[in-house]
């Protein structure tokens, strides 16, 4: 707090640094990634949608994963659904390449997390501690072919989401284009997540 002894040309400098400072573009302090538009993309493809309570998201997601034939690619905030993290592990066990991005604080702090489990059984985890909150919950299945899948919602890969919140899961099938700027997405995150132990 400035003292009332403070002169009056102090106060008019301290005054016009201020102006500057609020009159100063907001686009001048925002990192450049802020300042790219967002996509616009053509609508195409399926869009399957569940609702927790009410809707099995978990079984949608896990047959999801059953029908992937080369890769399955994840981000997740916390990991608590056996059911989804067993589609991981059998698909990882057919052959199928899938990694896994989690939040390292959400992996830490939950003592019922499934990520340690699903590293036990070859599934490569990485944790994603760039954030205050890796909070990303999508799932990329077989980018690039032609049955290209995203997965993405509220819904956390967890029991209380399909239990106990009230949450929703789409399920987009046949949008190259727009799987194409997740999987872009998902490789900068992978660029700085680091191996799980």
């Amino acid at each position: 707090m400035m003292s009332s002894g403070c002169s009056t040309s102090m106060k008019q400098y301290l005054a016009g640094c201020l102006a500057v400072l609020l009159t100063t573009s907001a686009a001048a302090f925002e990192p450049p990634s802020y300042r790219k538009p967002p996509p616009v993309l053509s609508a195409s493809g399926t869009v399957q949608v569940a609702f927790t309570p009410g809707h099995d998201a978990g079984k949608l997601i896990a047959d999801a994963i059953d029908d992937a034939r080369t890769q399955v690619l994840v981000q997740a905030f916390s990991f608590t659904h056996r059911r989804i993290a067993d589609a991981l592990i059998a698909a990882r066990h057919r052959g199928v390449d899938v990694k896994v991005i989690a939040d390292r604080d959400q992996t830490e702090k939950i003592p019922t997390s499934l990520i340690a489990r699903m590293a036990s059984q070859g599934v490569p985890v990485f944790m994603d501690s760039n954030h205050s909150s890796a909070h990303n919950k999508v799932m990329l299945i077989d980018a690039g072919s032609a049955q290209a899948t995203l997965i993405t919602g509220s819904f956390n890969f967890t029991h209380a989401a399909q239990h106990k919140n009230a949450e929703n899961v789409l399920v987009m099938r046949g949008n190259s284009a727009l799987v194409d700027l997740y999987l872009e997405n998902w490789q900068d995150h992978f660029r700085h997540a680091r191996p799980y132990r």
